[in-house]
């Protein structure tokens, strides 16, 4: 079983040059991967391999122009034609877009490093090839596994941190077993973060929305400032900082749910969201991307596989919100504005969330409803 265990690094100043030189050259590796692969299919309909890729690198230290990659290690440079690959692969099978050229003025930059890299928890260090032992904060054990790739990355902040892969050699826990008692559907919504089957409402902390007096008036100074000066990238900073707090603040939030909710059932039903298409509402554009479905969602989902419980998903055309969870009666006229309704059939009242998510956990036990469980 893969977990990634992430540290918190104090470079030297020096050390800092060293992470500049390495972050630059993995970005230049990936973008003249990315070129040599569109030249070569453009000329020849082939596509250029990973192999013939790492080959080149060492061509280009030897061509005089480029002797500063000497100084950089070397299987960093192959990490990045392996992201260049992996890009290419997701580009084919999941249709997620053309891999991109990467830019220098991306304020999060990040490298790996694949081997030969040292932890000393005793001293509170980790020993990184080619840039010597540089401070870190191991604030736990990273346990007995095997140490896989290491990922070196600075935020936009100006904090560094260090991603360090361990494979424990334990295969994920077997699924428990699960019935309808055990099993708890999950609507998710922007008035209500999360309704849960059990007639649970979970708030949504909007913590976008309750910053975005402070983030204007951030914003503001910023904007005012002149371009290229020191006040414009201390301004740059404040802004940067807020926008970190704020994403902190959501992830410690979704985290805390997201445990809740796995900790006390063995089956989780939840709605398939087109998230991409109702952030075209430009009306609840903002209010979506603050809740942040999509994230949640993953956090349910591999927090489940580390205990054995299930991820029941349904499709996104089931009408989970318009149905009655008592006769059925499908209600066709139901607009947005519509919080709560009465059925006609059976006289049924619902809370329109809370029916929605009772609506989700019958479809979900329904097998011909799931998708990819």
């Amino acid at each position: 079983m893969l977990k990634a265990c992430k540290y918190r690094m104090y470079p030297t100043k020096e050390q800092e040059e060293k992470f500049f030189q390495h972050f630059g050259a993995c970005r230049f590796i990936y973008n003249w991967g990315l070129e040599q692969k569109i030249k070569t299919y453009e000329q020849d309909s082939k596509s250029i391999s990973r192999f013939d890729l790492n080959k080149g690198i060492t061509m280009l230290k030897r061509d005089g122009k480029h002797d500063w990659l000497k100084e950089v290690n070397s299987q960093s440079l192959q990490g990045a034609t392996l992201n260049l690959d992996n890009a290419f692969t997701k580009f084919f099978r999941e249709k997620k877009g053309f891999p991109k050229f990467k830019s220098r003025k991306n304020p999060v930059q990040a490298y790996n490093v694949p081997q030969n890299y040292k932890v000393d928890i005793e001293n509170n260090r980790i020993y990184l090839p080619k840039i010597g032992n540089v401070k870190t904060i191991l604030h736990r054990s990273l346990g007995d596994g095997d140490l896989k790739t290491a990922t070196v990355s600075r935020t936009s902040t100006g904090k560094y941190y260090i991603s360090i892969l361990v494979d424990d050699n334990r295969e994920f826990p077997e699924k428990s077993d699960f019935s309808v008692n055990d099993t708890v559907g999950v609507d998710v919504g922007i008035k209500n973060f999360a309704i849960t089957s059990n007639g649970d409402k979970i708030d949504n902390p909007r913590h976008l929305k309750n910053s975005m007096e402070k983030l204007k008036v951030l914003s503001k100074r910023l904007s005012r400032k002149q371009k290229g000066s020191k006040n414009r990238n201390k301004a740059r900073q404040q802004v940067a900082k807020f926008h970190e707090k704020i994403r902190n603040q959501r992830h410690d939030f979704q985290h805390k749910v997201s445990t809740k909710l796995v900790s006390e059932n063995q089956a989780i039903a939840v709605e398939t969201l087109n998230v991409s298409g109702m952030l075209k509402n430009h009306c609840l554009a903002q209010h979506i991307t603050d809740a942040s479905w999509a994230s949640f969602i993953t956090k349910l989902e591999y927090k489940a596989e580390w205990y054995g419980k299930t991820i029941l998903r349904i499709g996104r055309f089931e009408p989970s919100t318009k149905i009655c969870n008592v006769c059925g009666f499908h209600n066709s006229s139901m607009t947005l504005a519509d919080r709560k309704w009465k059925c006609p059939e059976c006289n049924a009242n619902h809370d329109r969330d809370i029916n929605a998510s009772i609506n989700i956990k019958k479809f979900a036990l329904q097998e011909q409803n799931l998708i990819g469980m």
